[in-house]
Parts: structure tokens; C-alpha cells; sequence
């Protein structure tokens, strides 16, 4: 299971997809990396009617599709914050994180990606024409 914090809502698919890639990938990722295994995720956003940046269309976190994580708690009580500018060990692990999520996500954003997005990863599952993803 994966401990979100603070409590959240997401639809079916998007929750088995996090927990499944919280499992099979951060999980690894902080062990090879930080020496340490994840407590929890904590998140910025997730179910949440609203349009997207600029008005118009609904945003993914309208539909529980979406999860914004802005940092990882580890066993032994360090949190590592996604931000633009990570200490060089804490870079690796979220460089992997963000590398590995593009695939089970169809869309992932983070810092670098555009300013809406320097603090935290966006993940979700909209479906992209050719069945492709969107990754920056």
C-alpha cells in the first residue's frame, strides 16, 4: 500500500497505478540511491474540479486522474522535496523517479518542465493520441 499524505481521492485506476509504481519504482529508487526505504509520499494535489493553467479544458485532477507529489519521506525520517535545484544525491533519486514514471503515467511534469510545475511532479493518466506520452 502506499501512504499518501495528506489524505487523498483518486479514481481506481490512477490509485492502482500509483501504488504500483510507488512499489516497483520509488521503493528501489530510495534503496539504491538514498540507502533507505519510503515511508510515504507527500502530495500537492489530487482530485480537484478544476480547469487547467489557463482556463478551458477540465484538468486531469477534475477526474481523480492526476497526483502532484512534492515529496518523499524516507524510513529513517529525511524528506526529500522535488524543487528545481536538489542537493546531488537527493537529484539522482528524483531524476530517477521522475525518468522511470514516464510510461505507466502518460503525462509527467516537474521542474524544468514550465514554473506550474518547479515544486512538485506531476503524474496522470489522460490518454494521448497513439496511445503515446507526454514527458518533461
Amino acid at each position: 500500500s502506499l501512504d499518501i499524505h495528506p489524505e487523498t481521492e483518486l479514481n481506481c485506476q490512477m490509485a492502482e497505478a500509483a501504488a504500483r509504481f510507488a512499489a516497483n519504482t520509488i521503493q528501489p529508487a530510495a534503496k539504491a540511491e538514498l540507502d533507505a526505504n519510503l515511508k510515504s509520499v507527500g502530495q500537492a494535489s489530487a482530485y480537484v474540479c478544476r480547469p487547467r493553467h489557463g482556463g478551458g479544458k477540465l484538468s486531469e485532477h477534475a477526474f481523480g486522474n492526476a497526483l502532484d507529489i512534492a515529496s518523499f519521506t524516507l524510513s529513517n525520517g529525511r524528506r526529500i522535496d522535488v524543487g528545481p535545484v536538489p542537493p546531488e544525491k537527493d537529484a539522482k533519486f528524483l531524476n530517477a523517479v521522475r525518468k522511470a514514471a514516464c510510461g505507466p503515467f502518460k503525462t509527467v511534469l516537474g521542474p524544468g518542465s514550465d514554473t506550474d510545475h518547479s515544486q512538485h511532479f506531476h503524474l496522470d493518466l489522460a490518454p494521448r493520441r497513439n496511445g503515446g506520452t507526454f514527458c518533461q
